[in-house]
């Protein structure tokens, strides 16, 4: 059943929710957990679900995001027939860019047609959970499905945000809303409602069919949610599976993290002392694209000299803490915090330097960032505001002024 199915990961988003930290990348190459790229949590959901036929649409911004491909996920066996390969828009089919989820692919039909397979597992490349994609093959094979959308439970107040499914008791997909403002419950519980994961797995003649009616339509949006998913709800044939979360926590996890607090907040939560999204399951292992750099380091210790500490934080390889404090905090790769200066509560992404003396609390501070000394930020959020970018819950966000060239990350 996998070698039939064929990988479209949608990555090329521009992730607007996410600015600044997508000024200069895509969504999905957006540093996560110190050492991962966003979109390695669904690449990974594909090696440990034994899938070995991908390819990565994507859009705007892709440089970093075509390197971190290319350079990590290069793992495959070529020779069997294996692959993880990015797929730029090629214009095949017109002279526009891609014009919603549905038109990415229909604009590859080219390519997917070119692949010897049976079904088409159409995913996202900017959320965060973990997946077993055989298991909802599987379904969609027994239930005799057309397409069989992933979905997760949610509270009914935080559903507005999603397309909302009405399932029948034998998992058929009855009805859908669209962001709804007051979304139908589950049928199985009153106080929640099923909410698509954007995970699709399709019959390959069923999606290529479908996406073809829908490019000659003028009133389409060419969305997964919108569009294509209403029309085959009409013909009977698209299904529910329900999301099995291979995290083995009590809660399900699943993230949609589009704007900046639900970045952070992700973030924040792997350095707690149990974190609900577990990074260090051998069972299920998250990979990416590490470069080479010397351990981590924490000086000093000698008498009369402040010594470099950082505790409940995540501390990537080639950082250096020296005489700082560190507290709550994720430092990707190369990132120096010198002596007498307090970070709290923050992301440091990559070849961050910070000066002595400097204090930093509630802040995401992008790559190659040098913060001068006695710098503070997010103590006071109106000065803040003069210089970096402030979100409504108080989170400082810190990026370089425009480049005119791509710095390696």
């Amino acid at each position: 059943m996998v070698r039939d199915t064929l990988v479209c990961l949608l990555a090329g988003g521009a992730g607007e929710r996410l600015n600044p930290l997508t000024r200069d990348r895509a969504k999905p190459a957006v540093p996560f957990g110190g050492i991962y790229r966003i979109v390695d949590l669904t690449l990974s959901n594909c090696i440990n679900s034994d899938l070995r036929h991908i390819y990565v649409l994507t859009q705007y911004k892709a440089l970093s995001l075509n390197r971190h491909i290319r350079e990590g996920w290069s793992i495959l066996a070529h020779e069997l027939g294996e692959f993880i390969t990015v797929l730029p828009p090629m214009k095949r089919v017109g002279d526009q860019w891609y014009q919603g989820t549905a038109d990415a692919i229909f604009q590859n039909l080219y390519s997917i047609g070119s692949e010897p397979c049976k079904y088409v597992l159409v995913l996202s490349g900017d959320h965060v959970y973990k997946m077993n994609y055989q298991r909802m093959l599987q379904q969609h094979v027994d239930a005799g499905a057309g397409v069989t959308v992933g979905t997760i439970e949610f509270d009914l107040s935080e559903a507005s945000r999603f397309g909302v499914c009405e399932i029948d008791s034998t998992g058929r997909i009855v009805g859908w809303q669209e962001k709804p403002a007051n979304p139908k419950p589950s049928v199985h519980n009153p106080t929640k409602c099923n909410v698509s994961m954007g995970i699709y797995c399709f019959n390959r003649d069923v999606l290529m069919e479908t996406l073809l009616a829908d490019s000659e339509d003028p009133t389409s949006e060419h969305d997964f949610g919108k569009n294509i998913i209403p029309r085959l709800i009409e013909k009977k044939c698209a299904y529910s599976y329900n999301f099995i979360d291979e995290n083995k926590k009590e809660a399900l996890y699943w993230r949609d993290i589009g704007t900046i607090e639900a970045y952070y907040e992700a973030n924040m939560d792997l350095v707690s002392v149990s974190p609900v999204f577990n990074l260090y399951d051998s069972s299920w292992p998250v990979r990416g694209y590490q470069r080479q750099y010397p351990p981590a380091k924490f000086v000093f210790a000698q008498e009369g000299r402040r010594m470099g500490i950082a505790v409940d934080s995540i501390v990537s390889s080639g950082s250096i803490i020296s005489g700082g404090r560190v507290t709550g905090s994720v430092l990707s790769p190369d990132v120096r915090v010198n002596s007498y200066t307090e970070v709290e509560d923050s992301i440091l992404f990559s070849h961050v330097n910070i000066g002595r003396y400097s204090r930093i609390r509630r802040a995401i501070i992008d790559r190659h960032m040098n913060i001068p000394e006695r710098t503070e930020i997010g103590y006071n959020l109106e000065e803040d505001r003069k210089n970096y970018h402030v979100t409504e819950t108080g989170i400082v966000v810190v990026v370089p002024e425009q480049r005119m060239f791509e710095e390696p990350e």
